[in-house]
């Protein structure tokens, strides 16, 4: 797989999982409503997407050391991996009770940045355990600190 795919392909996945842990972790925090976490999800696969591929696709240019289809490659993968990944997490949430919805949720998405960065160590000869513990944490630190955000907001209403 060539580098430019690699790149979008990783950074989507990554920031897709997370991101929409943190969003739907303090959404259901603050609002425990189905209907909610489904906007937010929908909301995040799509602006969320949209906005780290133009992030991915500016940083590639200001490089200025790649070609012009390497840099629409890794816009277009960044895009694309979020965008799905993002949507993985609908699946629980329309088929599930919301709390049971998100922890399923959150196994899935600890899961899936296991079995990717076990994938990654692999490549580059490294320990995964090492790889995967450090991304692990900021994982779930992100979860963490979203509930108890939710919890905060939802003392407001």
């Amino acid at each position: 797989m060539r580098l430019s795919i690699r790149k979008g392909f990783s950074f989507g996945l990554t920031s897709g999982i997370i991101t929409t842990l943190g969003l739907i972790v303090g959404l259901h925090s603050s609002t425990h409503s189905n209907l909610v976490v489904i906007g937010g999800i929908l909301v995040i696969a799509i602006a969320d997407a949209m906005s780290d591929a133009l992030g991915i696709h500016v940083s590639e240019e200001t490089e200025n050391k790649h070609s012009t289809k390497e840099v629409w490659e890794s816009t277009i993968f960044t895009f694309f991996s979020k965008f799905v990944f993002a949507l993985t997490f609908i699946v629980p949430v329309l088929f599930l009770q919301l709390s049971t919805a998100i922890v399923i949720c959150v196994i899935w998405g600890l899961s899936l940045i296991t079995i990717f960065n076990y994938y990654m160590a692999k490549q580059q000869n490294i320990k995964p355990y090492r790889v995967i513990f450090e991304h692990l944490i900021i994982a779930i630190i992100v979860i963490v600190i979203t509930h108890y955000i939710g919890d905060w907001v939802a003392t407001f209403g």
